[in-house]
């Protein structure tokens, strides 16, 4: 059960960065995709995580809700 949980959990994972454009915007470059998580991880033992956590989480949120309403309109539509 533990293995499927993992599993399940990092292709969820693997979908945000595939949802966020990064598989696209980085030509599948894997260093590339890999850098930029690194230097977020950086980022998150600054003294700016606290700042940077809340402005990424308003951001996704928002990113979430306005996918849901078009997925929502467009299933109203079929």
């Amino acid at each position: 059960m533990k293995r499927r949980e993992r599993t399940r959990h990092l292709i969820e994972l693997g979908g945000l960065v595939v949802k966020a454009g990064l598989v696209d915007l980085t030509d599948d470059d894997r260093a590339a995709i890999y850098g930029a998580f690194l230097t977020i991880a950086d980022s998150l033992q600054g003294k700016e995580r606290d700042s940077a956590l809340a402005l990424w989480k308003r951001k996704g949120k928002r990113a979430f809700e306005a996918e849901e309403g078009y997925e929502r309109g467009r299933a109203e539509r079929l």
